[in-house]
C-alpha cells in the first residue's frame, strides 16, 4: 500500500494546549506522526513515500481565502507586533452573541484579537511552523487521493496536523485545513462524482459536516461521541442531518461512553448501510485512532485486533479508499493501530510479531 508522508510536519511541534482554564502538554505532538510512520516502515506491505506540492487552489475551493492569509502570516504578525509567547492562543472569540443585533464586527488588526476572529477554542495554538506543517498535511492528503482516482485501490496518507475540525472560515480542534474535506472536493471536481466521507475519529468533524452541509455529492457519515458530553460539544447531534440542498446527505451517530468493539462494529454497519448507494465508489476515510480504550482523551473501549475487522468491512464495500489520519493519542499503540486498520483494508493477516505495542485496550503490557 502505498503510504503518504512530509517530514514537514515536524515543524509544528507546539508545546502547550489550554483545556479546561489549565495549561497542559499539547497531546497533538510531533511523536504521533513519527510512531505510524516506524510502524509502517517496518512492515514491506507499506511504500512510503513524500508528497508532491497541489498549491492553493484545492485549498481555496474549500476554505475562504481569508482564513488561509491568516494562517499563513500568523506567526510572522505576532513577532513583529513585539509578542514574545512561545505559541499563538486565543483569550478572546467572535461569538455571535458578543454583538448581538450590532451586526458582526470587522477582522481586528491586531494579532491578538485576530487569533480570536478564526480560531474557536484553546486547544489549537500557532507556531513558527504551523502553516508549513498544515499545508503539507493537505499534500499528504491529494498524494492519497491522487493514488486512488489512477486506480489503486487504497491509499492512506499520514497527515498532520489532523484536519476535520477546521471548516470553511474557522479552526479549531488541532486541526488548521481540513484535508478529508479538500481531498473529497478535489476527487469530485476531477470527475470523481458523488465521494463519500466516513468520519472514524472519537469526535465530531464538525468542520466537514459545515464544509459540506448543504452538498448531495459529498455524503458524510461519523460515529462519535455524543456532542452532550464531550468535544466539540456544539455539533454531532442525531438530528443533523444536512441543510438545503443537502438535507438528508448527513448522518450523525453519537454513542454512549463504554463503547465496545461488538457496540463499534454495529454502529459502522449502520455506516456503511447508510453510505452504500449515495457514492459513486471512492470514500475518504477520516481515520482516527483515539476510539482506542486506552487513548488519554476517549472513553470509548476499542481494542486494538477490532481496528483490523473495522478496515475489512469498509474495505467490504467495494469503495476505493483513500485513508486520512485523524486523531489518536495513546502513542505506545498508535503505530500498531494504524497499522492493524490497514492491513484489515487489505485483507492481509496481521502478522501482530511486528507489532511493537497493540494488543487488547487492557492489555497490560502496552506501557
Amino acid at each position: 500500500m502505498r503510504v503518504t508522508y512530509s517530514p514537514l510536519h515536524r515543524h509544528h511541534d507546539p508545546p502547550v494546549e489550554v483545556s479546561s482554564g489549565i495549561s497542559i502538554p499539547a497531546y497533538e505532538v510531533t511523536g504521533r506522526a513519527e510512531a505510524i510512520r516506524r510502524a509502517l516502515a517496518a512492515d514491506p506491505a507499506f511504500t512510503l513515500e513524500e508528497p508532491v506540492e497541489h498549491g492553493v487552489d484545492p485549498i481555496l475551493a474549500v476554505h475562504d481565502p481569508g482564513l488561509l492569509r491568516y494562517l499563513e502570516a500568523a506567526w510572522s504578525d505576532w513577532r513583529q507586533a513585539g509578542q514574545t509567547a512561545p505559541a499563538i492562543i486565543p483569550d478572546s472569540f467572535n461569538l455571535p452573541a458578543l454583538r448581538g443585533a450590532m451586526g458582526p464586527a470587522p477582522e481586528p488588526a491586531a494579532p491578538g484579537g485576530r487569533i480570536g476572529w478564526w480560531c474557536f477554542d484553546t486547544a489549537t495554538p500557532i507556531v513558527a511552523g504551523t502553516y508549513p506543517a498544515a499545508r503539507a498535511a493537505v499534500d499528504v492528503a491529494l498524494g492519497a487521493a491522487a493514488a486512488v482516482r489512477d486506480g489503486e485501490p487504497i491509499a492512506y496518507g499520514l497527515c498532520r496536523p489532523p484536519g476535520h475540525h477546521a471548516a470553511r472560515a474557522v479552526f479549531g480542534g488541532y486541526c488548521y485545513l481540513n484535508n478529508a474535506a479538500i481531498a473529497a472536493e478535489w476527487l469530485v471536481r476531477g470527475g470523481g462524482g458523488r465521494v463519500g466521507i466516513l468520519d472514524l475519529d472519537y469526535h465530531h468533524g464538525n468542520g466537514t459536516q459545515e464544509i459540506f452541509w448543504e452538498r448531495q455529492d459529498v455524503p458524510y457519515a461519523s460515529i462519535h461521541a455524543d456532542p452532550h458530553r464531550m468535544y466539540p460539544y456544539f455539533a454531532g447531534h442525531a438530528n443533523e442531518t444536512g441543510g438545503g440542498a443537502g438535507g438528508g446527505a448527513t448522518f450523525n451517530q453519537p454513542m454512549a461512553a463504554g463503547l465496545d468493539d461488538a457496540g463499534y462494529l454495529v454502529a459502522l454497519d449502520r455506516a456503511l448501510d447508510w453510505l452504500e448507494g449515495r457514492t459513486d465508489g471512492i470514500l475518504v476515510v477520516s481515520l482516527g485512532l483515539d476510539t482506542y480504550g486506552r487513548d488519554p482523551i476517549c472513553d470509548f473501549a476499542l481494542s486494538t485486533p477490532v481496528y483490523a475487522e473495522v478496515g475489512r468491512r469498509v474495505a467490504a464495500t467495494g469503495s476505493r479508499l483513500v485513508v486520512l489520519q485523524e486523531g489518536g493519542y495513546f502513542l505506545p499503540a498508535l503505530g500498531e493501530n494504524v497499522r492493524t486498520w490497514l492491513r484489515g483494508a487489505t485483507g492481509l493477516p496481521l502478522d501482530l510479531a511486528l507489532g511493537t505495542a497493540g494488543g487488547t485496550a487492557g492489555d497490560p503490557a502496552v506501557g
